[in-house]
């Protein structure tokens, strides 16, 4: 490219979670290849904890939009409209990325507004979506509206995985033609150790016995992500006879009501809840198994964490799981409603250890090939440059 491109990079929050990793990620690696990118984000909720940690890790500058949040509000809402209207019209973007659904819809209502400012190519990634397993009907249908109408303003629409791209299809938020799928790129030496040597040292300091089986998870603890499944299919396990102990890492506005709920079941003694934790790679090398029994997932980012570490993905069959966790082969995916299910699986690697080795290997070899941080550039670079081809073409 003879100039510069100018990125206005836009996501809701940076919050613990994979859409704050791969805007950090996508900000630092692409300025190699002539993008000068404005990241902005709005503040994280109560109870969240914040990933502005790795954006300062890697040399990102994030602007702050304080009135960006995640919950509904008309006047913070139109006040993060009218900020972005003017960051707009100050940086003059070729490109508006947005991520996340709030900065989606703040900021395609913000390029509309911007007049004669407008960014020739406005782009919104999905990373997920709130469609499905979020809201109540009323609201879900409000955003389902929302969502077709800002896909009609959209230039390009990605999907993290093909699953979500065909559910916004189904939904109706857009034709099929209007989406590319751009899958995670991870920055597998930050996040994961990719060797296993310290695992003894790991178990000891968590003070869990060598030989124990440890249900692992991470994650925020919100409604969707159903943790407390997680803490029913771990009594059952435990009450069939194994030996396990449950390693919850995370935080977030469900763990005080997590906490009393392991006490009402009596699993508390065996379940640490360590917290959040900046780095995580400690924790995978002390599981034995990663569960994850969401309602609704975009691309989970934990399951491809724990599988580059060599383990095992106990999964709901949900979003974009299918398209990370392979069934029968790196993992073993059940059906949402099912806590039967889910402990079945876990039961069944609780008791094969060279199943365990087997699946955790396979699912390492093809994630760390599948996910790593240079694909996502290089994808997002060449997307970038084939819109921004056709917009010259248009003119």
């Amino acid at each position: 490219m003879s100039e510069h491109v100018r990125v206005l990079r836009v996501i809701g929050r940076l919050n613990i979670g994979g859409p704050s990793l791969h805007v950090v990620y996508l900000t630092a690696g692409l300025a190699d290849r002539g993008y000068d990118t404005t990241l902005v984000a709005g503040n994280v909720g109560r109870g969240e904890d914040s990933m502005k940690f790795v954006a300062d890790a890697q040399g990102v500058p994030v602007v702050q939009l304080a009135d960006m949040q995640r919950e509904l509000s008309p006047v913070r809402d139109a006040n993060a409209v009218a900020g972005l209207v003017r960051l707009i019209r100050e940086t003059r973007p070729h490109i508006l990325h947005t991520h996340t659904a709030k900065a989606g819809a703040v900021g395609r209502i913000a390029a509309r507004l911007a007049g004669t400012a407008r960014p020739p190519i406005v782009v919104h990634t999905f990373h997920g979506h709130v469609l499905r397993g979020y809201f109540d009907p009323v609201r879900t249908a409000g955003f389902r509206r929302l969502e077709r109408m800002l896909g009609r303003t959209s230039t390009k629409l990605i999907a993290v995985s093909p699953q979500v791209r065909d559910d916004l299809v189904a939904l109706g938020v857009a034709p099929h033609d209007r989406f590319e799928v751009v899958r995670l790129g991870i920055e597998f030496a930050d996040r994961v150790a990719l060797t296993d040597g310290h695992r003894v040292e790991r178990r000891r300091s968590l003070g869990i016995e060598p030989d124990q089986f440890v249900v692992g998870w991470t994650g925020r603890m919100v409604d969707v992500k159903r943790t407390e499944h997680a803490l029913l299919a771990f009594r059952e396990l435990r009450e069939s006879g194994v030996d396990a102990r449950l390693c919850l890492v995370g935080d977030g506005p469900e763990r005080h009501r997590l906490e009393r709920r392991a006490h009402e079941l009596g699993i508390m003694r065996q379940t640490l809840f360590v917290g959040f934790q900046r780095d995580v790679a400690p924790y995978y090398e002390a599981f034995d198994v990663l569960v994850l029994p969401s309602a609704n997932e975009g691309t989970p980012v934990s399951a491809i964490e724990a599988l580059a570490a060599g383990k095992p993905v106990v999964a709901t069959r949900v979003g974009g799981v299918p398209d990370v966790v392979r069934d029968g082969e790196d993992g073993l995916l059940t059906d949402p409603e099912s806590i039967r299910d889910l402990t079945a699986a876990l039961t069944r690697f609780a008791h094969d250890p060279e199943l365990r080795r087997r699946m955790g290997a396979a699912g390492r070899e093809r994630v760390l090939k599948r996910y790593p941080l240079d694909r996502l550039i290089d994808e997002t670079d060449l997307l970038y440059r084939d819109l921004l081809d056709s917009a010259r073409r248009r003119r």
